[in-house]
């Protein structure tokens, strides 16, 4: 059995009693409201006698000029006339939202695929749909799929994932993962440690044990792609240091702190001024897809639609 209670309030009487009941009192008159109404002066005397029965309350003294509120009527008539008025915003706004085309667009992101790829997308997309209103979650690529297959948010930027089934995705390039780290805090690192392998894969592996290697952290599919290539290459890490987020592994990574996974394209202007060099890998790391993503199965929201053909006439 069903116990769930209805949320909605039960009226004693109907909306349109209310209405005819406002008519009356704003213009002081059963005429006048028939006239307002368009509806016959029995008509609107029959249904302000019925809503005082059914509120069991005298809502009109009848004089010979016309009616006037009770104390009782002048309660109602003042909640009465807030209900109203809400209404009517309410369908003012939608009005707009209409012919202005003014819509609720919840997009998902990281923190640095939102930095460096989405907002140069965005400014934009909101000079063109000024109207449409637009929030983002900065969420891993992870947490940022699940958003969306929960239809939490209606599109998502982030790298591609193994399946794509249920979703319908816009690819926006690629981008490469690389290491970078301060050239004195390298310099420091083959002289402190000594690194002398007689073959580069021996090398790589002493300065990947040797360094400090700021990562993401483990539940971020940027750190278990990262994973799989030390794995892949028999690399093993003594002195990792996780770190919430890529801008501030890029910082921590010019400062001397040790060496930081990144992604080029993020990464340029400091690789272009110096603060920052690549450390060289025997093996680059196999560049990653990023896509725009939206559920196939599903009807998108119009301003949704919109910022995805945006994206795709743009990319």
């Amino acid at each position: 059995m069903n116990t769930e209670k209805n949320t909605f309030p039960e009226f004693t009487a109907s909306l349109n009693s209310y209405r005819i009941f406002l008519a009356a009192a704003e213009h002081g008159s059963i005429s006048a409201a028939s006239e307002r109404l368009y509806i016959s002066q029995p008509a609107v005397s029959r249904a302000v006698s019925q809503l005082e029965t059914d509120l069991g309350a005298k809502l009109f003294e009848r004089t010979g000029r016309g009616v006037v509120l009770t104390y009782e009527g002048k309660i109602l008539y003042e909640q009465v006339r807030t209900a109203f008025s809400a209404l009517t915003v309410g369908e003012e706004k939608l009005r707009r939202i209409k012919e202005l085309g003014i819509g609720q667009l919840k997009i998902g992101a990281s923190a640095a695929l939102c930095k460096y790829m989405l907002l140069p997308f965005l400014k934009g997309f909101v000079r063109e749909n000024p109207h449409i209103n637009i929030s983002i979650e900065c969420r891993s690529s992870a947490e940022t799929l699940k958003l969306l297959r929960n239809g939490q948010i209606d599109a998502a930027l982030m790298v591609r994932p193994e399946n794509t089934d249920g979703l319908e995705t816009v690819s926006l390039g690629e981008i490469e993962d690389i290491f970078i780290a301060s050239g004195a805090y390298l310099d420091n690192l083959f002289l402190r440690d000594g690194i002398t392998g007689t073959t580069s894969e021996e090398r790589e592996r002493q300065l990947f044990a040797s360094a400090n290697v700021m990562l993401l952290d483990e539940e971020n599919l940027t750190r278990q792609y990262i994973d799989r290539y030390f794995a892949e290459n028999d690399i093993t890490l003594n002195h990792v240091i996780e770190v919430s987020s890529m801008d501030l592994l890029m910082d921590l990574a010019k400062t001397g702190l040790g060496i930081a996974s990144c992604v080029r394209e993020f990464a340029e202007d400091m690789l272009s001024s110096g603060d920052v060099v690549e450390v060289p890998l025997r093996k680059p790391i196999r560049r990653r897809q990023i896509v725009f993503a939206a559920l196939c199965d599903t009807e998108m929201p119009k301003a949704a639609e919109k910022f995805f053909k945006y994206i795709a006439g743009n990319e």
